[in-house]
């Protein structure tokens, strides 16, 4: 190794003698990503940087027990990634996610920092390849085709381990809404035009199934990144592995990560095919979208606080305008659909790159471990906020509630099987030419008792099936 100065080392790829800052412990071939992807700015995850060195290390380790590394070698790359593990060299990770096809300049990238660790511990100088080399060791019985894809499903693993936390926190807090608004009668709608009665507690009992549900189908198909095609190597053979090399390292992430992964069932289908990324992307879209309703919803039910429903009042976090004093928006509901937005065109970006695989590879991996990535990270993250920040602190105006209720015209729909669908709607028609009330229409016209009315057109029993109910069908059955 020739040295040109006090700021850069000289180092070799196949494509010639490259610059390095002496400084950094990456070395030529992430210098020339670094040349020619200056995209984004945007680095890696940071738990999918560990992912990778999470496999350097099993490899490392195996490869050992198999004879096919050299003990000091791998207690110098082991003990190298310990300490990224530990979160030591993150700024060392620098490649943008928008990179060479399959992800081959990040894990070079991986390879050099691990393999320059190592030389240091080692006691030699960063660059001295002759000691612990990025390709023929920290890279040994690997390739950019089956590590890429299998730290894309352990990071997404990793990730969704948190998300699941933060979702179980939140049904559980609707659940409490659920209880705690049981008795407050309110307005039904639909079409965004009153309906028939409903509890509030209902409604958030909707809510908080639905947010139950969409976690139960992101579980399921996760199950299916837990598949790992390591060992695959280059195309799906095992080309330069030993026999033994996949079970082993499959075992060894096992230990290292705690996660129930499993080699894959057919380490061609693993490495040509990111179905498994897709499917779990389309679960969190589809978690997207209902979040997105339930967010609209609050925001409906709390608008005003004059002039809207303001069934609900949303906890005021901060001012909502810089020329209307006083005014306080749903922020948090707001924050929670862009976030939202945002997933749903992530999943079309992994959409179009899980079909552009060709062959033995999809080389579009970057961009959907990227974007998977991002999809889990925001959406745990806004929903940390979204529960302590709005629905924790959600309370109810029982008293308008009820009275939308009562003075809806959609209550008439309690008295079809008494008066008949006709006569109801007759009389729900002079309710809104008149302005007079249902009960006064119904009474007027002697269409049922007052006392008959008043039990019919309590909003309580209009929420359930019931005795109301149950008095009809038994008078329907009853032979004259």
């Amino acid at each position: 190794m020739n040295i040109e100065n006090n700021q850069y080392r000289i180092e070799k790829d196949t494509l010639g003698e490259v610059k390095v800052p002496k400084k950094v412990y990456y070395g030529a071939q992430t210098v020339r990503a670094l040349e020619n992807f200056p995209i984004s700015g945007t680095r890696p995850h940071p738990v999918f940087t560990k992912s990778m060195v999470y496999i350097k290390k099993a490899a490392a380790k195996v490869n050992n027990e198999l004879g096919c590394l050299s003990n000091d070698k791998s207690e110098a790359i082991m003990n190298a990634a310990n300490r990224i593990i530990k979160g030591e060299f993150q700024d060392q990770f620098v490649v943008d996610v928008y990179q060479a096809g399959a992800g081959t300049s990040f894990n070079m990238n991986v390879n050099e920092v691990i393999a320059n660790i190592a030389i240091e511990g080692l006691g030699g100088e960063k660059g001295n390849y002759s000691i612990t080399h990025p390709n023929d060791h920290v890279n040994y019985g690997q390739s950019t085709n089956d590590v890429f894809p299998t730290a894309m499903r352990i990071a997404a693993l990793l990730l969704l381990k948190e998300l699941f936390s933060v979702v179980d926190e939140l049904v559980d807090l609707l659940n409490e809404k659920t209880d705690e608004f049981d008795k407050i009668i309110k307005s039904g709608r639909t079409h965004l035009q009153d309906a028939a009665p409903i509890r509030l507690g209902q409604e958030f009992s909707g809510y908080a199934d639905a947010v139950s549900k969409s976690v139960e189908r992101i579980e399921k198909a996760s199950d299916t990144l837990k598949e790992l095609g390591i060992g695959g190597t280059a195309v799906g053979t095992g080309l330069n592995t030993h026999p033994d090399y996949a079970k082993k390292v499959v075992k060894e992430l096992q230990e290292i990560t705690n996660l129930d992964v499993r080699r894959a069932t057919n380490r061609f289908e693993a490495m040509q095919s990111n179905a498994p990324i897709a499917e779990v992307s389309s679960t969190l879209k589809v978690f997207a979208i209902e979040l997105i309703r339930i967010a609209n919803d609050l925001r409906l039910m709390s608008s005003g606080p004059k002039t809207g429903l303001a069934e609900i009042n949303l906890p005021a976090v901060q001012p909502g305008s810089s020329i209307m004093p006083g005014k306080v928006n749903p922020v948090i509901a707001e924050m929670l659909n862009m976030v939202c937005f945002s997933i749903i065109g992530n999943d079309l970006t992994i959409t179009m790159a899980s079909q552009a695989g060709q062959l033995e590879l999809n080389v579009m991996m970057p961009v959907m471990q990227y974007k998977l990535l991002d999809s889990i990270s925001i959406m745990t993250n806004a929903l940390k906020v979204f529960t302590t920040k709005c629905i924790n602190g959600i309370t109810a105006n029982e008293d308008r509630c009820y009275q939308y209720a009562v003075n809806s015209m959609a209550i008439v729909t309690a008295l079809n099987p008494y008066i008949g669908y006709s006569n109801a709607a007759e009389v729900a028609k002079e309710s809104l030419l008149t302005g007079e009330s249902i009960r006064e229409i119904v009474l007027k016209r002697g269409l049922l008792s007052e006392e008959k009315l008043n039990e019919i057109l309590s909003p309580e029993s209009m929420t359930e099936p019931g005795e109301i109910q149950k008095e009809i069908i038994d008078d329907i059955n009853t032979p004259e």
